[in-house]
């Protein structure tokens, strides 16, 4: 007990992150990420940003997942090798799966591209077909689908240093923005519900 007030028992059932960031290293980690990464923590913005790379296996990690699950939600920065990632796929598709709000940043990509997996992805699609289970390219599929036709950010080759901080900083004044909708505790249960909806029953 401190100053006559008792610490409170209950657990902190606060989502552990604000944003989940899923991206492909070799693309985007030191020129886009980083940067991204440090603008969201300085308005405290708590980011999840996996620093093990992408290229320790085909399945995706138990932490990811975890982070994924406890994110209120993510950017994606698609990029044009984003789709050569077994584990970014497979983010992509947990992303959905967990009905998060995403926000896709098109990174040297056409939308319509992704939506469509034309362009640079379809030599990647073209490979899992003939390689990979087909319910798991399909959720791929899935979600690169409806990432490509969210209303997000295209970030061009032609684009210099300047314009890339502009759009960090319209990304993070974006994700405040959806932050103040999102409750900040999620409740399990709530105690004694169940016999008041009863008694309404009744009623």
């Amino acid at each position: 007990m401190e100053n006559g007030v008792a610490a409170s028992t209950q657990p902190d059932l606060r989502l552990k992150w604000d944003v989940f960031l899923s991206f492909r290293g070799e693309d985007t980690r030191r020129t886009f990420i980083g940067p991204l990464y440090d603008a969201l923590w300085s308005k405290d913005v708590r980011a999840f940003r996996d620093n093990e790379g992408m290229n320790k296996g085909d399945q995706i990690s138990p932490t990811l997942l975890a982070a994924i699950e406890d994110s209120a939600m993510a950017i994606a920065v698609i990029s044009p090798r984003y789709a050569d990632s077994h584990w970014c796929l497979d983010e992509l598709a947990k992303i959905y799966e967990c009905r998060k709000l995403i926000l896709p940043v098109f990174y040297g990509v056409e939308p319509s591209d992704v939506r469509r997996q034309r362009g640079p992805f379809k030599v990647w699609f073209e490979r899992y077909v003939e390689r990979e289970d087909a319910s798991r390219v399909l959720a791929w599929r899935d979600a690169m689908k409806q990432a490509g036709g969210v209303s997000g950010w295209i970030f061009s080759d032609q684009d210099d240093r300047r314009d890339m901080l502009l759009l960090i900083q319209q990304i993070v004044r974006r994700i405040t923005d959806e932050l103040k909708n999102v409750p900040l505790y999620v409740a399990p249960f709530l105690v004694g519900l169940d016999s008041r909806i009863e008694q309404l029953l009744v009623c």
